[in-house]
C-alpha cells in the first residue's frame, strides 16, 4: 500500500535461484517499508538474503538463474517490477541509487573513477561535461578523498580498497536519489572513515529527506544510526521493531543471539556468547521455524521443528516470527499444540 510517508514498500517479495542442484529460495516472502527521510537497517549473518532483497529492489538479479517469483516493490506509487526497461533505468541510479558492497569489483577498471561519475551524472541530471567533471571532483571531496582533482582522473586499481569504497559512495549520492540502498556502506574502511561516510549520509539524508535502506551486519552503526530494524535469518524477516526497543529488548531468540554476542566495554571480561551452528544454506532449509536447530527452545520443539512461524504483531510496531515470543500464541494454537504434544510452561525470554 502506498501513503504520503512512505518512500519504499516491499511486499511479500520472493526471490530464488534455479540451480542443477535445486531451487535455491533465497529471498522468501518478506516485506517491510522505508519511510521517507529516515533509515531503516536491514540486518543478519552473511548468506541470510540481505543482498539479494538489495539487488532484486534495483532489479539487477541474475536471469538465470535467479528470479523474481513473487512480490511487490512500491516506489512513487509504482510497482517497480512492472516498469518497462527504459523507465527502470531512469529510476535505477537516478531516483533510488545503491552502494554495492563489493568496491573491488564494482567499478569498471577501464575507465577512470571520474569518467564513471559523470556518466552518471550526464545521463540523469542532463548536465554538460563540464559540469559533471565539477560535481564528481566535489563529491570525491566530500567523501574524503584527497586531491580530488588529481585523484577524479585516477583508474580503480590505482586505488585503494577503501579508497574505491568511497567513489563508490560519491557515484551513488552524484544524483541525489530519493531512496539509497547502502549494502555495507563502510567496508573496507577505517573507523574514522567510516564515522565520515555515515555523517556524509545523514548530512545528505537531512538535505534531501533522503530514505535509507542500510544493510550491514555491523549493529554498533544500526543502534547509532537507524530509525527501523529488521532482522533476516535464512530468507525470511523474523523480526521487525523501532530500534530503540528493539536494542532495549529483542524478542526473537535470534535476535537475542545477535546482541548477546556483542562485546560490552561496560562489563567485565568474560567468554564472548556465541549462537551455535551455522546459517543453513538455502538448498538445505530445515523444515518448520528456520532457526530451530540453532535454537536452545525450538531444537527440542516438536512444532518448532514441524510449523514454520510467521511475522506477527505482538505490540504496537513489534513484529516476530517466534512461537515463544510473548502474545504471539493464539489461545486456539495453544489448544491445538497441546492436544497435540502435551502442556508446556511458557518459557520467558530470559530463559531463551
Amino acid at each position: 500500500m502506498y501513503d504520503n510517508d512512505t518512500a519504499l514498500t516491499v511486499e511479500n517479495l520472493s526471490t530464488h535461484f534455479f540451480l542443477e542442484e535445486g531451487v535455491a529460495k533465497a529471498v522468501d516472502d518478506i516485506g517491510f517499508r522505508v519511510k521517507k527521510g529516515r533509515t531503516f537497517a536491514l540486518v543478519g549473518e552473511s548468506g541470510c538474503g540481505k543482498s539479494v532483497t538489495a539487488l532484486s529492489i534495483m532489479r539487477l538479479i541474475p536471469d538465470p538463474p535467479g528470479r523474481i517469483v513473487s512480490g511487490r516493490i512500491l516506489f512513487d506509487g509504482a510497482d517497480i517490477l512492472a516498469l518497462s526497461e527504459k523507465k527502470m533505468r531512469y529510476v535505477r541510479g537516478n531516483r533510488i541509487a545503491m552502494i554495492f558492497q563489493e568496491p573491488m569489483t564494482s567499478l569498471n577498471p577501464v575507465y577512470t573513477v571520474g569518467s564513471q561519475i559523470v556518466e552518471a551524472v550526464k545521463i540523469h541530471q542532463k548536465k554538460d561535461t563540464r559540469r559533471a567533471w565539477s560535481d564528481a571532483v566535489r563529491m570525491l571531496k566530500k567523501v574524503g578523498i584527497a586531491d580530488p582533482t588529481q585523484r577524479v582522473r585516477q583508474y580503480p586499481h590505482q586505488m585503494s580498497g577503501g579508497m574505491r569504497q568511497r567513489v563508490m559512495t560519491a557515484m551513488a549520492v552524484s544524483c541525489r536519489p530519493d531512496v539509497l540502498i547502502a549494502d555495507e556502506p563502510t567496508t573496507a574502511l577505517d573507523v574514522t572513515i567510516q564515522a565520515q561516510i555515515l555523517d556524509l549520509l545523514d548530512e545528505l539524508q537531512a538535505q534531501n529527506n533522503m530514505s535509507i535502506l542500510l544493510i550491514t551486519h555491523d549493529l554498533g552503526v544500526v543502534a547509532e544510526r537507524a530509525d527501523d530494524v529488521a532482522v533476516m535469518y535464512a530468507s525470511k524477516i523474523v523480526e521487525k521493531a523501532r530500534s530503540e526497543p528493539f536494542f532495549a529488548e529483542p524478542v526473537h531468540p535470534y535476535s537475542r543471539g545477535l546482541l548477546k554476542s556483542l562485546p560490552q566495554l561496560n562489563l567485565s571480561p568474560e567468554r564472548l556468547s556465541t549462537i551455535a551452528g551455522t546459517v543453513p544454506e538455502p538448498l538445505h532449509f530445515p523444515t518448520g521455524c528456520k532457526f530451530h536447530p540453532r535454537c536452545p527452545t525450538g531444537s527440542n520443539d516438536k512444532r518448532c521443528q514441524t510449523t514454520e512461524p510467521h511475522l506477527r504483531e505482538i505490540s504496537p510496531g513489534r513484529q516476530v516470527a517466534c512461537w515463544y515470543a510473548p502474545g504471539y500464541e493464539t489461545a486456539s494454537e495453544r489448544a491445538e499444540y497441546e492436544s497435540k504434544y502435551g502442556k508446556r510452561e511458557q518459557q520467558s525470554l530470559e530463559n531463551r
